[in-house]
């Protein structure tokens, strides 16, 4: 499997190109606006793009994806609750194939009620998954704040589902999250890109709380400014 991770600056976040060298076929996720870098890529590694996934609707910053399939002759995929027309709308449990590399959809509410997190696995080292994208539901160090999209005490509460869900995944996986420290998209994220699920249900303390009362408390404490014009942002993404 090949695989890159993309840091970003402005504002701050991860994106991904990762997929399958042997049938030269590759999936992006998250993907900014500089949409060159991932064309670049792609071209450099000898793969075509065959997916541009986006985990939930941005409020951020406005995605590339929608231009970035376009170019490519890619499918642009979200969940199926946000898909627009012309897109690939995935629901829990769906997969996406890309040669030796399988990408299997886990629907993860909470940061916002269509996050998705991608369950990856290369058949060609073994048959149970590698890593996780996270985007903004499990970063390194905390999750993501709830109230961008929906209600927060919802949101909270959605998001406590989500966290069992990924405290399910056997300790070995991978965790690469959509942000990191210097996002406002969680509060005390890492700056470390990286993790696995046994590290963070360990000394994440939002992720290894099992009482929901809890976690919604811990949720709703201390959230940080949202980013400038979310509303607006989330919109241009939602109709991409």
């Amino acid at each position: 499997m090949i695989f890159r991770q993309f840091l970003h600056s402005a504002p701050v976040g991860a994106s991904y190109l990762f997929g399958c060298g042997g049938h030269a076929i590759c999936a992006v996720v998250d993907p900014f606006d500089d949409v060159d870098l991932y064309v670049r890529m792609a071209a450099e590694t000898h793969m075509r793009i065959r997916y541009v996934i986006d985990t939930h609707v941005h409020a951020d910053h406005v995605s590339g994806a929608r231009r970035l399939a376009d170019r490519a002759g890619a499918e642009y995929v979200r969940h199926a609750a946000s898909a627009a027309e012309g897109m690939t709308g995935v629901s829990d449990g769906d997969s996406l194939t890309l040669g030796n590399v399988v990408v299997r959809v886990l629907h993860t509410p909470g940061h916002t009620p269509e996050h998705i997190c991608l369950l990856v696995t290369d058949r060609t080292r073994g048959d149970e998954p590698w890593l996780a994208l996270t985007g903004h539901t499990l970063m390194v160090g905390d999750m993501g704040r709830t109230e961008l999209a929906s209600d927060a005490a919802e949101g909270a509460a959605a998001l406590y589902g989500s966290a069992a869900k990924l405290r399910g995944l056997p300790d070995h996986v991978e965790v690469w999250p959509g942000a990191l420290s210097g996002s406002v998209c969680g509060r005390g994220l890492s700056g470390k890109p990286s993790s696995t699920i046994g590290f963070e249900r360990r000394f994440n303390r939002a992720f290894r709380m099992e009482d929901r009362d809890a976690f919604i408390t811990a949720m709703l404490r201390d959230v940080p400014a949202p980013p400038p014009n979310a509303a607006h942002v989330r919109a241009i993404n939602l109709a991409a």
